[in-house]
């Protein structure tokens, strides 16, 4: 069931939707595409970023086609209750960079009827699963996984491989630092 087909009693109800998949797969531009159609519909929005992502712009989340919507930076996530005033829609990007109370202020802001609206990497550059993603994935009521094109054959990828020589989990970059790849082709070069 796609959103635009939800029944009416539920639209009145809270929910949770993530959207999540590599680097470079459109994450952000489908949060942006999402927020837009809400703004148009004059619901009011509330967006939040974390502070730890500031390659773009330091308080706009911005993809990496350039697009771009204003937010409000957070530390973390118990922030965000403190901030919300009873905006209709709370929108997350890079839920991944979040702890684990991520997911217990959604679970609260959707039972108060917010639609939350999630973004963010669902696998690190080791291909583990990253941040409070795995719990936002399971107590979502939408799931919207995308994927980049494979770097290396042009098949779908769903890995974020880094180029450069890192090991700490978090490394904010872009085309600099990491390549999308397919399991096959991020097989090869992590074996």
């Amino acid at each position: 069931m796609s959103l635009e087909h939800v029944p009416g009693e539920v639209k009145n109800q809270g929910w949770i939707e993530v959207i999540c998949g590599s680097m470079f797969s459109g994450k952000t531009e489908e949060l942006i595409r999402r927020l837009r159609r809400a703004e148009f519909a004059k619901q009011n929005i509330l967006l939040i970023k974390p502070k730890v992502d500031s390659r773009y712009h330091k308080e706009n989340v911005v993809s990496h086609q350039g697009n771009s919507f204003d937010a409000v930076c957070v530390n973390n996530a118990l922030e965000i209750p403190k901030i919300w005033t009873n905006e209709k829609i709370v929108a997350i990007d890079e839920a991944q960079f979040f702890d684990d109370t991520l997911v217990a202020v959604c679970t609260e802001l959707a039972s108060k009827g917010v639609r939350i609206i999630l973004a963010g990497l669902d696998m690190d550059f080791k291909g583990i699963p990253f941040g409070p993603m795995p719990q936002l994935l399971c107590i979502a009521e939408y799931v919207s996984k995308v994927h980049a094109i494979c770097v290396s054959c042009g098949n779908l990828a769903q890995f974020s491989h880094r180029t450069v020589n890192v090991n700490e989990q978090v490394l904010l970059g872009a085309v600099e630092e990491y390549k999308p790849l397919c399991r096959a082709c991020y097989t090869k070069i992590e074996t």
